[in-house]
């Protein structure tokens, strides 16, 4: 492949096309002199031979051109952003002073321009881009929101150019970064026809059998579609126009990407797809009265075909956070077949199609949402002001959004978000509890530091470590999150707890030298007559030698003295604190199921673990809690595998050795078609089922026709509820039961 960026014969006449309508598309908003001071800095680069062709022999002279006629016809940017375009690939290499830049050109475009340069330099650090954080922290560098807009239209140029390029990985790489990284970003910036294209042309080079295969499917369903939309529309059409409405309608088939997202979320092949396309209704109303106009559709549409009142999405009165307004509503159309409809404005419809660009053309628009929505509104009502001034509105553009907030770097390129103010021991703990437990300090950016030491956004951070550390009380007033400061609680925990049995095993030690056989209950109530509330407290005051072994046996002997010849001390009366029996709690009494623990030791005090809630017939075991008792846990709950790894010494064998007559709670997770009467069908069963009671039901509707949700049942036991799930997966319409 030729390296140099010298224009063969074919790109000549590629970039004197693409320039002439680039010319063409912003005579009216470039400087009468733009074009040629840009003409001869590109000219420069070829004759010096600077600029190369990128990894797939795209050359940057025409790919920059394509970009810039996207984002002027596609997004529409305007004169600072398409000359940052055509010259940040020469003030990157340096043939360009940033100086020059705004001498020639002014201080917008050389602003643009320092963040394109500044998100290339943080997309080298190669971080994980499957992550909400990498969007959060390209936003954060970008400073100018234009920047996004920019790189947007870059992959977007270079995802419609690589299908014959470079090798496979490369396509692969660029292929699933566009849809991690860069279909979200278009989406939140409302810019839904380049996600949709994202979108289509990632699966395109990701899963290309699959994609194909959709779409050939649609092409032969293709006559057979459009004649159904014709059916549909025509009396819809004939309504219309008794009613004396400017409009016209069209038919949109649904996308690849989302038919394929349908297909494996129901879990069915294309021809289980009923939606597979909607019809949009778009008016020509005047300002005042688009609203009016928008329901008055919505009328005459549900009159003549049934709606479904779960479906209404009405974004009329209250609008998307990035802008979007319309109506839809879905309706059975002819056949039986659910068909959606889409109503809104001439307006409304530039504004869903070109997203928050629209924005810049038109007025009025409400606004509600988080931090990012509301920062969007932000610029949207900038930029419709026209009172303000340039410097005014390009402060509007800072991005601050995430001020409260750092995003940091492993040396691996992996990133990871922590709150404003944390330092190299939480990012330690982020990283994993045990890297945190042994952290000593770190290298940032290359070096040493204190545990204690501030992360800024950026900072790229190397975590060291020893064996020999341990967690220390102080390192409480250091960490600032949660995470970090729960693990540390714990750690100091478990160490005082290690303390403890070394000094419990110390205490026996000496017991069995002097030929004594302490008894538990004994032990305890002379533990509480000494002061100590809780038995570590009392070990750790041996460990550090506050309380000496001797006197502890010295007490134990004149206590047990007592107990043996009470008539000797009949002034002393019994504290009910230390009045102790070992009863069964009502967990094994009465009626309840009886479950052995450890060396068949019945009517120990246990409690069920809410993180699994297990039932009678469960495969369970025993944990030793630091002052909760012993929690039981089915073996497959999610916090198993962690409590035996990390703390084996406290897991008891346990098992159920005789049924009783008590219930368990058991929550159900529920997915199935929006059908209706299923809630009823469900509920059905349950009720037929003998000792099985409903204690609960939470359903939600999705877009999709698909609806989830929970139900909690009490049932006697493992079996009973198998047998449940069996009947509840054959009602019509329910997908999946799971536990």
């Amino acid at each position: 492949m030729e390296d140099l960026a010298i224009l063969n014969n074919d790109e000549q006449q590629e970039v004197l096309a693409t320039v002439k309508k680039l010319q063409g598309l912003v005579a009216e908003v470039l400087n009468p002199d733009d074009f040629h001071k840009i003409k001869e800095i590109l000219f420069r680069a070829v004759e010096t031979e600077v600029l190369h062709r990128d990894q797939f022999g795209l050359n940057p002279i025409l790919f920059d051109l394509q970009t810039a006629v996207i984002t002027v016809e596609e997004i529409g940017l305007n004169r600072a952003s398409i000359v940052s375009i055509l010259l940040h690939d020469c003030v990157s290499i340096g043939l360009v002073k940033m100086e020059e830049v705004k001498r020639e050109f002014g201080d917008d475009v050389a602003n643009i321009i320092r963040g394109i340069l500044r998100v290339q330099q943080l997309y080298a650090k190669n971080p994980s881009i499957e992550t909400e954080n990498f969007r959060d922290l390209l936003l954060s560098f970008a400073e100018d929101m234009r920047v996004i807009f920019i790189i947007i239209a870059d992959r977007v140029n270079l995802m419609r150019q690589i299908k014959d390029k470079g090798n496979a990985e490369e396509r692969t790489r660029v292929a699933t970064e566009a849809a991690h990284l860069y279909a979200p970003l278009a989406h939140k910036l409302g810019l839904y026809l380049i996600k949709r294209e994202l979108e289509d042309l990632s699966l395109k080079y990701l899963e290309p059998d699959v994609f194909y295969m959709i779409k050939e499917k649609l092409n032969e369903t293709r006559a057979a579609r459009d004649r159904y939309i014709a059916n549909f529309i025509a009396p819809v059409e004939e309504k219309l126009q008794a009613a004396g409405m400017k409009f016209h309608i069209k038919g949109r088939t649904k996308s690849i990407h989302s038919i394929w997202q349908k297909m494996k979320k129901q879990r069915c092949k294309f021809e289980g797809i009923y939606d597979l396309f909607a019809i949009r209704v778009i008016l020509d109303s005047e300002p005042a009265k688009e609203k009016q106009d928008c329901w008055q559709v919505f009328s005459i549409v549900t009159d003549m075909y049934r709606p479904n009142p779960k479906r209404l999405r009405d974004w009329l009165s209250v609008p998307k956070s990035n802008g979007y307004e319309s109506l839809h509503i879905t309706v059975m159309g002819p056949e039986g077949k659910w068909v959606e409809v889409q109503i809104r404005t001439e307006r409304m419809d530039e504004i869903a199609e070109h997203g928050l660009a629209a924005h810049w053309r038109y007025k009025g628009v409400k606004d509600s949402g988080g931090k990012l929505e509301d920062w969007l509104e932000d610029i949207r009502s900038a930029l419709e002001n026209h009172t303000e001034s340039d410097e005014q509105l390009v402060n509007r553009f800072k991005v601050d959004l995430y001020s409260d907030e750092v995003f940091v770097f492993t040396p691996k390129g992996d990133l990871f978000k922590l709150p404003k103010g944390a330092t190299v021991l939480d990012f330690a703990f982020q990283i994993h509890t045990n890297v945190g437990a042994h952290c000593t300090g770190g290298k940032v950016n290359g070096k040493n530091v204190h545990i204690r030491t501030k992360l800024q956004s950026g900072d790229q951070v190397e975590i060291l470590t020893s064996p020999k550390q341990l967690p220390k009380r102080d390192w409480l007033n250091i960490a600032i999150t949660p995470k970090a400061r729960a693990k540390i609680r714990q750690s100091l925990t478990e160490q005082e707890m290690q303390v403890s049995t070394f000094a419990k095993e110390a205490l026996e030690r000496k017991f069995k030298n002097k030929k004594i056989e302490p008894e538990e209950s004994l032990m305890m109530r002379l533990i509480k007559r000494m002061g100590y509330k809780h038995v570590t407290e009392f070990y750790k005051a041996i460990a550090e030698e506050v309380l000496d072994v001797n006197t502890v046996i010295e007490q134990y002997l004149e206590l047990q003295e007592r107990d043996a010849n009470p008539n000797a001390f009949s002034t002393e009366q019994r504290s009910a604190d230390g009045y102790v029996v070992t009863v069964q709690d009502d967990h094994a009494q009465g009626n309840a199921d009886v479950l052995v623990l450890d060396n068949n030791l019945k009517g120990v005090d246990y409690s069920l673990a809410k993180c699994c809630n297990p039932i009678y017939g469960d495969d369970v075991f025993g944990f030793v809690t630091i002052n909760r008792g012993i929690k039981v846990h089915r073996q497959d709950c999610p916090n198993a595998a962690l409590l035996k790894e990390k703390m084996s010494y406290r897991v008891l064998r346990a098992r159920w050795a005789g049924k009783g007559s008590k219930q368990y709670p058991v929550t159900l997770h529920v997915v199935g078609h929006d059908d209706i009467g299923i809630v009823n069908n469900i509920t059905s069963v349950i009720n037929k089922e003998k000792n099985v009671m409903l204690r609960g039901i939470s359903i939600q509707s999705s877009e999709d026709g698909l609806f989830s949700g929970t139900l909690t049942v009490m049932i006697d036991d493992q079996n009973q509820l198998t047998q449940l799930i069996k009947k509840l997966a054959t009602v019509k319409g329910v997908k999946n039961v799971a536990r």
